[in-house]
């Protein structure tokens, strides 16, 4: 008997065919109905899962008997409740790597966005507005030679610190919970307090894992020490930043703007951001290239299979439980 496999949001068309040539397999779809119901009667005889952008915990997950891992179409992995998963000795695997570029990509496109006022100013033309010469309304700031303060320096913050240093002649400073000299010296990035990274940063990228030590990292406080001139990227995770103090900064012009792919909760249908035109707003498409998804859906693949068959996958999250 094959083995049962659950997906749980949408896969490329190759990994799915790839799934119903060789597992068993069920598909959660939101259109029929209460997605946990759907969970919990189909994950009772699974073997293993594969997906992304779903919240799975002890509530939905509760059936499930002899069910081996949860392989996510992802980087990050706090949907997914870890210490249920180690209790009940099932794997998380994820998908590092292959999105850094694309996503670093994405960094820079909000940050040059809400620098030169792109949405606002897309609208505006369109909107025929463009009667005459621009002026001061619409001016935007400066990048080149600007300080690029990034907070986080991971392989996505340290491919978003290359763009800065050999793209714009950028000053490059980070913050990290340690200081990471193999990935700064190659841009001359600065190690600083978080404090002073603020204060000194022309622009400021948020990349970090969402955990305990970085919820509302970034909160009234911190965004009272940026520069009025400063703009604000989040590529992480929206709970990492205050959402409604951030709001307020905008209204207020305490920094100039902010570009975001992430939010506290998604999808965003509803926000006083989108009252604003000095916020660039996406839906958290950092990884969404085709080309990116892929590679992100054949290595979630191989993760599931390596599991199903015994080894212990490439990425795994909890490799010892």
């Amino acid at each position: 008997m094959k083995q049962k496999v659950v997906v749980f949001s949408q896969i490329d068309t190759d990994i799915q065919n790839k799934l119903e040539q060789n597992y068993q397999v069920s598909y959660i779809q939101p259109k029929l109905g209460d997605v946990n119901q759907q969970l919990l009667q189909q994950v009772q005889d699974a073997d293993g899962m594969i997906g992304a952008g779903r919240l799975l915990n002890r509530d939905n997950l509760a059936s499930a008997t002899r069910l081996k891992i949860i392989s996510s179409v992802s980087v990050g992995y706090d949907n997914y409740e870890l210490d249920y998963l180690n209790e009940k000795k099932i794997y998380l695997s994820h998908t590092p790597h292959v999105l850094t570029e694309t996503t670093a990509d994405l960094a820079f496109t909000l940050l040059m966005s809400a620098a030169r006022k792109v949405a606002y100013l897309d609208q505006w033309t369109k909107q025929g507005q463009w009667q005459r010469t621009v002026g001061e309304a619409q001016f935007g700031m400066d990048i080149f030679g600007k300080t690029l303060g990034i907070i986080g320096l991971g392989h996505i913050g340290a491919a978003i610190a290359r763009r800065g240093f050999y793209g714009f002649n950028m000053n490059i400073l980070y913050h990290n919970r340690r200081e990471k000299p193999e990935l700064a010296q190659g841009v001359n990035a600065q190690y600083c307090q978080l404090d002073e990274l603020l204060q000194r940063s022309d622009f400021v990228v948020v990349a970090v894992d969402l955990n305990a030590d970085s919820k509302a990292l970034i909160a009234a406080a911190e965004l009272a020490k940026m520069q009025p001139h400063a703009v604000l990227v989040n590529i992480s995770r929206g709970s990492v930043i205050d959402e409604q103090a951030l709001i307020e900064a905008l209204k207020t012009k305490q920094i100039f703007a902010a570009g975001l792919d992430v939010y506290q909760k998604e999808p965003l249908k509803e926000s006083e951001l989108f009252q604003l035109d000095n916020v660039v707003t996406l839906p958290h498409v950092g990884s969404a290239t085709a080309a990116t998804r892929k590679k992100m859906a054949e290595l979630a693949y191989q993760n599931l299979v390596d599991a199903l068959e015994g080894r212990v996958p490439r990425y795994v999250v909890n490799p010892e439980f």
